[in-house]
């Protein structure tokens, strides 16, 4: 294992260290498991944001060409049959 060198508040120090021993582990140990954790995080995102470009590229879903977003379009249609839209931001009187 490789050593390093680090400039840290001395504050910060001091509390690091009183936790790493509350918690019956060395400031080592919590540098060592923190960078570990920060690797492991990262590599989930990448994982995650690969599985969503894979996602996107197989998707069988596609808009028609030429296909332009129409807000008021959505509206008119429902997206259940029979359903019925409730005023749903109106505001209420309270009673």
């Amino acid at each position: 294992m490789a050593n390093i060198t680090l400039a840290i508040d001395e504050n910060i120090l001091k509390s690091a260290r009183s936790f790493a021993k509350r918690n019956g582990t060395t400031l080592n140990a919590l540098v060592r498991r923190h960078l570990e954790g920060v690797i492991e995080q990262e590599k989930r995102i990448e994982e995650a944001r690969l599985g969503l470009k894979e996602l996107i590229e197989n998707s069988t879903g596609r808009l028609p060409k030429g296909y332009k977003f129409d807000r008021e379009k959505l509206y008119e249609s429902p997206t259940l049959s029979g359903h019925k839209r409730v005023g749903l931001r109106s505001r209420r009187k309270a009673g």
